[in-house]
């Protein structure tokens, strides 16, 4: 059964593989990249393997940082994880709730203070992101709000956003 270009059954065969075995649940993400050197392309490249194949994704800073802003920047894609992480989260817990939605928008914006990455103060660089969703369906808006509260706390994209997650770099060189 599909709901909301969700398979149930196959999220149903996922966790009853969870159940199972939990350690199956575990799922590394990893993502190289090249910073290009060359004047006036895209600064930043990365080509990305999933499940269905691979594409290249390239970033670029905008012009008023001294690049070409030919590409999206990593702030933008941030965002368009997390909206697109809150979407799938939200349309997955509404199919698993049996509810049917008619249309499903998701929008997230935040604020940079680039000040403060330029160190000219000490203000967070980031203040949060603002999640905006739009909804279309016949269920009751208590219902909705339900799914909301659900999706956002499963939302892996949210959890990242709101919790301390340890970041560990370490430099490779020769």
């Amino acid at each position: 059964m599909n709901r909301n270009n969700v398979s149930l059954d196959a999220l149903e065969r996922t966790l009853e593989s969870f159940r199972t075995d939990p350690a199956a649940a575990r799922r590394p993400n990893r993502v190289e990249g090249t910073w290009d050197l060359e004047p006036g392309r895209p600064q930043f490249q990365a080509r990305v393997k999933f499940e269905g194949g691979e594409v290249v994704l390239e970033a670029d800073q905008p012009t008023w940082q001294g690049c070409s802003g030919s590409r999206p920047g990593p702030m933008l894609y941030c965002l368009y994880g997390m909206a697109c992480c809150y979407a799938a989260t939200f349309a997955t817990v509404a199919a698993s709730l049996g509810v049917e939605l008619k249309g499903l928008r998701v929008a997230a914006e935040s604020d940079v203070d680039f000040a403060a990455v330029f160190r000219l103060h000490e203000a967070p660089i980031v203040e949060g992101v603002r999640l905006s969703v739009y909804v279309e369906s016949d269920a009751p808006r208590e219902r909705l709000e339900e799914v909301r509260e659900l999706a956002t706390r499963r939302c892996p994209g949210v959890y990242c956003a709101t919790h301390a997650i340890p970041v560990r770099t370490e430099l490779h060189s020769g």
